[in-house]
């Protein structure tokens, strides 16, 4: 539990919940608030489970859901634990799936190499529909520890269980369609409605971000807190690393509450604690290829991974993973009373991967950080391997940096940070990944010689001036900083035949994401160009009349103006659109439409 000393009292009128919902690759978290007019809020988490009950305490459980051969649930996370309930799914032929958090991620090259390693999900359903029955699961345990726990508990829930706000944390690297997907199966498990108020009781945050908020009440490094030193922020989870780095903004007051700035692009790297595993099948599949053993190979992972794997610390000793009995031998591959035996260098090279990942990212964001970086933090369940934290202190110590991990439970971090973040809301300033912008034509210019090598395409407009297409419009450069009320505006103009086609204007965003710090025009590196959303708009209102064409051209034509704005700086974008109505400026909100290829 947290109470953070800077927090307000909650200034509604009348009670309200909190939920955050940490689904990770692995293992999940629940933590929750309740809000109670005049009361400072207070940081709680779900600590126990139902079929769970007698390991109180237990802050995680594993993100696992069991369907029948009907596709029905039959169980899932903490349920999925029970004693027993490995040996009735093998013989009622339940389906497991697991991972299936993967399946959301953006499919673009850094993330290539998961796909083969991944599970398929289950019975042809969606990963959407296999969210919605997890987060339904949550829902529920939220509900049964919060009416057991607390006083007049059944009481209490009733007061709140009709306009819950929900938090859920993601990768960093997640943007617009993966944040549309995550809404859709809240909306599908029933817990909000799907329209434009219930959509509102989501807030989107990176799992970053909430590792940030958390290390600020649990033992962020007392520097940081002070002088502004940069922090670079490690979550090592199940799936993913999520590296961001921050800073403390002076503060006038020593009464204000901290406020942060991101002053790095925050990377998110698919190097989390699976792919050790992960490591380790592919090594001993080819291991244990002429053994007897073979088969068991399912089973010897499961027990690298609870046992071998969380304490390795030492690869000069030879390593042990425990999965059979007295008469399980074969001297060929090291297996005696079933054990089989591995050089501890080869478990070190399972996690090398994660390691050199690490170190990367953190010197990354030294080099193009926006202030000086002195202290990394690792958190996350993956960050408590002895073996993880002492291979990066050994790279980045030498190079001045203090590398820590905060005591108390790492493995809870991103759901009790994803609850301050909704209550404090600690960075204000975040750093853009990517260049975004727009493909627009502009007028065909014979002395430019980029323009004469791409003549070809050069085309009439409709009122006939000749013009050129596939040319970028920066609107927002990468590596920038952004405040949160910053808007990003971009002045547009629209040539057309007929006033209908005003009914729906199409307006994309794109982006870049490859070296180029100057992109101009698409076809010099068009494999790093990818397209984030459209911005769809109704512009049929605007007052507009027709115009005669260039250059003694008979007919007419419309043009329209108007600016659309994007506001990047909160983790989820928002676009309105603006236009004049004599000198009176008017704005509307823009639909966005995700691309299911975005970055």
């Amino acid at each position: 539990m947290s109470t953070h000393s800077n927090r307000a009292p909650y200034g509604g009128s009348r009670r309200k919940l909190v939920l955050a919902f940490d689904v990770g690759t692995t293992y999940s978290g629940i933590s929750y608030s309740i809000l109670d007019p005049g009361q400072v809020p207070e940081i709680k988490g779900v600590t126990r489970f139902p079929a769970h009950e007698q390991i109180s305490g237990a802050s995680k459980i594993p993100t696992v859901i069991y369907y029948n051969k009907d596709g029905d649930v039959c169980a899932a996370g903490a349920e999925a634990m029970r004693e027993g309930i490995y040996e009735m799914a093998m013989d009622e032929e339940w389906i497991k799936s697991e991972w299936f958090k993967l399946h959301i991620r953006p499919k673009s090259g850094a993330s290539e190499h998961v796909t083969a390693n991944i599970p398929p999900l289950p019975l042809d359903k969606t990963v959407t529909r296999v969210l919605a029955d997890f987060l339904d699961y949550l829902y529920k345990c939220a509900e049964a520890y919060i009416k057991d726990t607390h006083a007049n508990g059944r009481d209490l829930w009733a007061s709140v269980e009709s306009d819950i706000d929900y938090v859920i944390s993601h990768p960093n690297g997640w943007e617009g369609y993966q944040q549309s997907q995550i809404r859709d199966a809240v909306v599908l498990a029933g817990l909000i409605p799907d329209t434009d108020a219930g959509h509102s009781r989501i807030s989107f945050v990176t799992e970053g971000e909430a590792s940030l908020h958390f290390s600020i009440d649990n033992g962020l490094p007392p520097g940081a807190m002070q002088d502004g030193d940069g922090v670079v922020i490690v979550d090592g989870g199940g799936g993913t690393v999520d590296v961001s780095a921050y800073s403390k903004q002076m503060s006038q007051t020593s009464t204000t509450a901290a406020i942060f700035e991101e002053i790095a692009a925050p990377q998110c790297h698919f190097h989390g604690s699976v792919f050790v595993s992960i490591h380790a099948r592919l090594y001993l599949d080819d291991y244990l290829k002429e053994s007897d053993f073979y088969d068991d190979l399912d089973h010897v992972i499961r027990c690298f991974d609870k046992t071998t794997k969380l304490r390795f610390n030492n690869d000069q000793q030879p390593q042990y993973i425990k999965f059979g009995g007295t008469r399980d031998n074969d001297a060929s591959c090291n297996i005696r009373f079933g054990q089989l035996k591995l050089a501890g260098s080869e478990v070190a090279s399972f996690f090398e991967p994660s390691v050199k990942c690490i170190v990367d990212s953190v010197l990354d964001m030294i080099k193009n950080g926006h202030q000086k970086i002195k202290h990394v933090v690792l958190v996350g369940g993956f960050s408590a391997s002895d073996w993880l934290f002492t291979k990066v202190d050994e790279a980045l110590a030498p190079k001045g940096l203090n590398v820590i991990r905060p005591e108390s439970h790492v493995n809870k971090a991103v759901s009790d940070g994803a609850i301050s973040f909704y209550l404090d809301h600690f960075v204000t300033t975040r750093v853009s990944k990517v260049a975004y912008g727009s493909f627009c034509h502009i007028p065909f210019d014979p002395k430019d010689s980029e323009h004469v090598a791409r003549q070809h395409t050069a085309f009439t407009s409709v009122s006939n001036a000749k013009r050129i297409g596939g040319y970028f419009q920066v609107v927002l450069p990468k590596n920038t900083q952004v405040s949160e009320e910053k808007e990003f505006k971009y002045a547009f103009w629209y040539q057309f035949d007929s006033k209908e086609a005003l009914k729906n204007v199409k307006s994309e965003v794109w982006c870049y994401k490859g070296d180029n710090a100057t992109p101009r025009w698409k076809d010099t590196d068009p494999g790093n160009y990818c397209k984030l959303c459209s911005v769809e708009m109704d512009l049929s209102h605007l007052p507009i009349v027709p115009k005669p064409k260039a250059n003694g051209e008979a007919g007419e034509y419309w043009f329209l103006e108007y600016t659309y704005v994007l506001c990047f700086s909160a983790v989820e974008l928002r676009a309105h659109i603006t236009w004049k109505e004599g000198d009176e400026e008017k704005r509307s909100p823009a639909n966005i439409v995700y691309d299911p290829n975005d970055i």
